[in-house]
């Protein structure tokens, strides 16, 4: 199943859906691709994964190079609704650490008026 994004505004942030799988190639190219345009144009972004029913290692490391950039350029990503196998391997990678993770892209959004103690 190839990945479809899409996006919506949520409190002040702008949430990206992802339905699909995250796979290295023209997945990953495809989610980089677009949450950098969104992180040049807007300060806050969550990616909602609720949709994301399969990850591999390209795609793990499409989400850290997209933290990153965020980080760089002043900009945050937080992570929400992550389903038990997107969640569990973020565990396993130690990832989950590195991640503002939320149960839903509300509190998500609502976490970036909390500042930097969220």
């Amino acid at each position: 199943m190839q990945l479809k994004l899409s996006t919506r505004n949520l409190d002040g942030a702008l949430v990206v859906d992802c339905v699909g799988r995250i796979v290295f190639g023209e997945e990953t190219a495809y989610l980089r691709d677009a949450v950098k345009k969104l992180i040049a144009e807007k300060q806050n972004v969550v990616l909602d994964l609720s949709g994301v029913n399969y990850i591999d290692s390209g795609g793990l490391g499409t989400l850290v190079a997209l933290y990153t950039t965020a980080r760089n350029s002043g900009s945050s990503i937080k992570l929400a609704s992550l389903t038990q196998r997107v969640g569990d391997l973020l565990q396993i990678t130690k990832l989950v650490t590195v991640f503002d993770v939320y149960e839903t892209a509300e509190e998500a959004a609502a976490a970036f008026h909390k500042g930097a103690a969220a």
